[in-house]
């Protein structure tokens, strides 16, 4: 098993200790950058861990979201990237051509890098409409390890919000899940909230009242999804 977690701004410390992987959130909306962006950033890469960047995806403006987030996030041979497609802190959320239109903008602007899909369960059997996931589906569905209870692909599991629950993994597999011929040694992981936002055009908001928590995910390791 290959875990890893996801980080935001909320995370002013965390654990690298055993992990694969590790995605940190870079920007949402067209109006938000995570301060911490850079910091975070280093402090996976010391860790060899294999680095991820994803986007919250708010309604409206997809090109122009995808083009703020290429524009502020690192690009280094072997990082992912991904759109996170949750209900915002004002209640709305991306349609799913929002979310297609987005994925197909990043992987015009950055053609060498896989693009994900991240959602939960409800989105992706209640709102999803094209089944288009650019490279990979990062699910979100508690339970099972490795067992979603969706009928489709999926290349990344989040399945709790307990790190301890993680097994001691190795790494060879998640470096076949990022591109080019030396992705950074070793890890990779996800975290930031379906409770925070960023107006399009203003400052970002929280209106959640759950705090804000780190999620182990499972890294499909039989699916080498950034060569497919």
């Amino acid at each position: 098993m290959l875990h890893g977690i996801d980080v935001s701004a909320y995370q002013t410390e965390f654990d690298t200790d055993g992990l694969d992987f590790v995605f940190v959130k870079a920007t949402e909306g067209r109006s938000y950058v995570n301060p911490r962006l850079r910091s975070q950033v280093k402090r996976v890469r010391d860790a060899e861990c294999v680095v991820g960047f994803y986007h919250f995806l708010w309604p409206g403006h997809a090109k122009g979201q995808a083009e703020y987030f290429v524009e502020r996030t690192p690009d280094k041979e072997g990082d992912l990237l991904a759109v996170d497609w949750e209900r915002t802190g004002e209640g709305t959320r991306a349609s799913s051509a929002d979310k297609d239109r987005f994925i197909r903008e990043v992987k015009r602007l950055r053609p060498h890098r896989r693009v994900l899909l991240y959602c939960n369960r409800s989105f992706w059997v209640g709102h999803d409409t094209s089944s288009y996931v650019g490279d990979g589906l990062w699910i979100a569905d508690y339970g099972k390890a490795a067992a979603p209870r969706i009928d489709a692909d999926w290349r990344i599991h989040q399945y709790t919000d307990d790190p301890s629950t993680r097994t001691s993994p190795t790494s060879r597999h998640v470096r076949r899940c990022a591109p080019g011929p030396r992705p950074e040694p070793g890890r990779t992981a996800r975290q930031d909230s379906p409770w925070t936002g960023a107006r399009n055009g203003g400052a970002p908001v929280n209106t959640g009242s759950t705090p804000f928590r780190q999620w182990s995910v499972l890294c499909q390791p039989l699916v080498q999804c950034a060569r497919r």
